[in-house]
């Protein structure tokens, strides 16, 4: 395969040239039946894709199926080929065609039926697997056939095909073929029809031609066909969508001389000719060279708009030619220099997907075509297409995961920083508001003492404690929290009893009634009040580990520490350092 890969695919097939079977076309063709050229005649002033023309076309298939004449409803499905717009419409006329054909027994009509469904996947799908198989089996039938004129067709698309893939040297003989033959039956006398048809399969076979000497670098070849060309089609309304293709063509050979000034015209006038036609391939063609013509000429907000519409019409059809894969490199690097990073993924991207459109087609098309006509083995280079294509579907899907992975891990962490940063503002706003409440100097962790009501409660009669019991619990325990008592380890329930001089049942009883927790609760927070406290009021105990954080409240494991810290603030020891630090270089 070469290694330059252009323009490949053709402007126009000259899908009129189908209708023409035995005697060309049913255009040049003198009816047996009067009244079938009478039901012709009602629609042949339409327009390609006019669909104004169907309700007459459909009369005449009604007239052919109720007269058993196959020959006749060929010719009109192929008829409703023409004029549909709708290419799946267009493919549903093109299956009762081959119905049709092979009901006749006609080998030039099946050959026929079968080239124009092939058409219809290639210029309307863009769909090169299905199209070749169909001109694999029109090959078959048009082997053995005397009529030439539809001989040239297949190889014309042969000649197309081949020079997608690259393989120009094989294609330019197939073009030559079929610009000797149709150039030598327009000098032969001819009804107007045929004239039609003849000119038609005459250009294409120039501009595919011309494409190709322009993909070798013949350029001096390439601007002789292409003048040859534009003399041909001038001013000649049958062919103007041909004119345009070398309008186009001529744009691209100014730009490959440098002349990308000269060059635009040739584009913007083609260009519309091309939409009309809705031939999207060369309308990306059209723009990409407008684009780089632009690029040139400094003007890098236009080239970009033109480069970018070639971008919508992949993204619409998913085909792209392997020439404009260059359309993304572009862009990236033109969105790499202004640091656009979302430009630069997106593009990234789009030239992943591209290649991998590209190299479908390359897979399936290079084997098939050398093992059908050049009767070569590719067993080989088939095995290395796909070995490259495995590993590098094997790069892109690890090159996915672990963009997953790191963004999944990127996001967790923007979400546990966000969490982080919430909690500690509200522990700062819950230690700000306990500061300003201070009076007379007392310990932080310090409750305010309860009022309570002169009787006492049913509870407090059960376990047998007057109120003064309770009061003077309550003392000892203000004088065990303003002491710190509780920073020491193994204090517990029974020790601290013994040492207020009363009963486990009582200290209990009066910190559940009162401080509304259980002894082990009030201990965890009092420990962990306290060393919040001190990390906020003095930034030494910043620098203390997490053992010596334990160990400064009382509490006896690491662990334990800090998910009792966790627990209490919604925050671990680490990250509240960490926000404090931060707070307090920043303040």
């Amino acid at each position: 395969m070469k290694s330059v890969i252009t323009i490949k695919i053709p402007n126009v097939i000259f899908l009129f040239l189908l209708i023409g079977i035995s005697n060309l076309s049913f255009y040049g063709q003198t009816s047996q039946n009067s009244s079938f050229e009478t039901l012709r005649l009602a629609y042949d002033k339409y327009e390609k894709n006019d669909i104004k023309a169907l309700p007459f076309v459909q009369k005449l298939i009604n007239k052919a199926k109720k007269e058993n004449n196959f020959s006749e409803l060929v010719n009109g499905y192929q008829d409703a080929v023409y004029f549909e717009k709708n290419k799946f419409l267009k493919l549903k006329y093109a299956d009762s065609t081959i119905v049709a054909a092979i009901k006749s027994k006609d080998n030039d009509l099946i050959t026929s039926a079968y080239l124009g469904k092939g058409i219809i996947y290639y210029s309307n799908f863009r769909k090169y697997t299905p199209a070749l198989n169909e001109y694999l089996k029109a090959f078959t039938y048009v082997k053995n056939s005397e009529n030439k004129y539809l001989h040239y067709k297949v190889v014309y698309h042969l000649g197309v095909v081949k020079s997608y893939l690259g393989y120009y040297d094989e294609a330019l003989i197939h073009f030559k073929d079929c610009i000797h033959f149709f150039e030598s039956q327009l000098k032969s006398d001819l009804h107007p029809n045929e004239v039609f048809n003849y000119k038609k399969g005459y250009l294409n076979s120039i501009h595919q031609a011309n494409v190709i000497y322009r993909s070798l670098k013949l350029h001096k070849k390439s601007d002789s066909l292409i003048a040859l060309g534009l003399r041909q089609s001038l001013n000649q309304k049958d062919f103007i969508l041909e004119y345009n293709y070398f309008l186009k063509s001529k744009g691209v050979s100014l730009y490959y001389k440098r002349q990308y000034k000269e060059a635009l015209p040739y584009f913007s006038e083609s260009l519309n000719g091309l939409k009309k036609a809705d031939d999207f391939v060369w309308v990306s063609v059209n723009y990409f060279f407008q684009g780089k013509s632009l690029l040139y000429l400094n003007k890098k907000e236009l080239a970009i708009k033109k480069f970018e519409k070639i971008d919508s019409i992949f993204n619409k059809h998913q085909f792209i030619l392997p020439e404009l894969r260059n359309n993304y490199e572009i862009l990236i690097n033109i969105y790499k220099k202004e640091n656009n990073v979302d430009k630069q993924v997106y593009y990234m991207k789009q030239l992943l997907k591209a290649d991998s459109v590209i190299s479908r087609d390359f897979v399936y098309l290079a084997p098939k075509i050398h093992k059908e006509y050049d009767a070569k083995s590719l067993y080989e280079s088939k095995t290395e297409l796909e070995r490259r294509i495995h590993i590098r579907n094997i790069l892109v899907i690890i090159f996915i995961v672990i963009s997953l992975v790191l963004f999944i891990l990127y996001l967790l962490r923007y979400r546990r920083e966000n969490r982080i940063n919430a909690q500690y503002k509200f522990l700062e706003k819950k230690y700000l508001e306990a500061l300003n409440n201070l009076e007379n100097n007392n310990s932080l962790a310090e409750k305010e003492m309860p009022i309570f009501n002169s009787g006492e409660s049913e509870n407090q009669r059960r376990l047998g404690i007057s109120k003064e019991i309770e009061l003077e619990i309550l003392k000892k325990l203000e004088a065990f929290e303003n002491s710190k008592g509780f920073t020491k380890k193994g204090v517990n329930l029974n020790l601290l009893a013994s040492k207020f001089e009363t009963n486990a049942h009582y200290l209990s009883w009066v910190i559940n009634e009162n401080k509304k927790m259980n002894f082990n609760r009030y201990l965890i927070e009092l420990r962990i009040n306290y060393i919040t406290n001190l990390l906020f009021s003095d930034k030494k105990y910043l620098n203390y580990t997490v053992d010596a954080l334990a160990e400064e409240c009382g509490i006896a494991s690491r662990q334990n520490f800090s998910a009792l810290f966790y627990e209490m603030n919604g925050i671990r020891p680490k990250d509240f350092i960490n926000q404090r630090k931060q707070e307090l270089e920043n303040s």
